[in-house]
């Protein structure tokens, strides 16, 4: 499908660097590459290379959820790729998953979400703050208005450390600052066998949450991180990359005993 007026797009020059877009008729993208009006790639094809007024040459795609995450605007601390793909799958949200998150933050946890428990699912997602919210509402929006593949969501604002939660759920995902707090509230919303994801930059948060999963409501907690390291790979030249995404966040799944 060709590229159309008011889509998303990625803009990729020849040292790799990432330029995203909203295709509007009339109007321009304006770089040190020089002008490219975005009449000249409405309606051309995906993967496509064209020139700014420069000559400098561009190869356009639509961009991908991870090139969306690392460019769309940010309230808060965004839940990185790497550690995204581990909690989709560790927690295993899977179609028509009901899933209680919390806090929103900018929203890249979120977009995964609905799409992983796809469009018979539901995600409900509380943040407390309103300007987090209002954000990650633009950027949910902005990346998959319309989607028919995404599932439905319910955001709302809300405190889960002391708010009643009137959700019933199958898996939990909390990116707080005090997870450990909202486990006996998450705990009475999540379903026996269901599972909560935990995501904690520090070893104290860590450690605090442990504490607070106690033997008789909670069972198979597991804690790790996920390290990302690039390789370099031109011609006879096969080598990691001198920079890696290292440590981002710890992150812990548990499972729910039956009463």
């Amino acid at each position: 499908m060709n590229l159309r007026a008011g889509e998303l797009v990625l803009l990729i020059d020849g040292r790799g660097r990432r330029y995203m877009i909203t295709l509007r008729p009339g109007e321009s993208f304006h770089s040190h590459h020089g002008t490219l009006p975005h009449d000249e790639l409405i309606g051309s094809p995906e993967g496509c290379s064209v020139r700014s007024s420069l000559a400098r040459r561009l190869t356009v795609f639509r961009p991908t959820l991870a090139d969306y995450v690392l460019k769309m605007p940010r309230g808060a601390t965004v839940v990185y790729p790497k550690d995204v793909g581990q909690i989709i799958v560790q927690a295993d949200i899977h179609p028509g998953a009901r899933v209680l998150e919390a806090g929103t933050g900018s929203g890249s946890l979120t977009l995964a979400l609905l799409r992983a428990v796809g469009p018979k699912g539901i995600v409900h997602t509380f943040d407390i703050r309103e300007d987090f919210h209002a954000n990650a509402m633009s950027n949910i929006s902005r990346f998959a208005e319309d989607d028919p593949g995404y599932g439905t969501l319910d955001a709302r604002m809300g405190d889960v450390y002391e708010d009643p939660l009137d959700v019933e759920v199958d898996r939990a995902v909390l990116d707080l600052t005090e997870p450990w707090r909202a486990v006996s509230t998450v705990g009475r919303c999540l379903r026996p066998g269901g599972i909560l994801a935990c995501y904690m930059p520090t070893v104290p948060q860590v450690q605090k949450l442990a504490d607070a999963l106690t033997p008789d409501a909670w069972a198979e907690a597991r804690t790790f991180e996920t390290l990302q390291r690039g390789w370099n790979v031109e011609g006879l030249s096969v080598r990691p990359d001198h920079r890696m995404v290292a440590h981002t966040a710890f992150i812990t799944v548990v499972r729910r005993l039956a009463p």
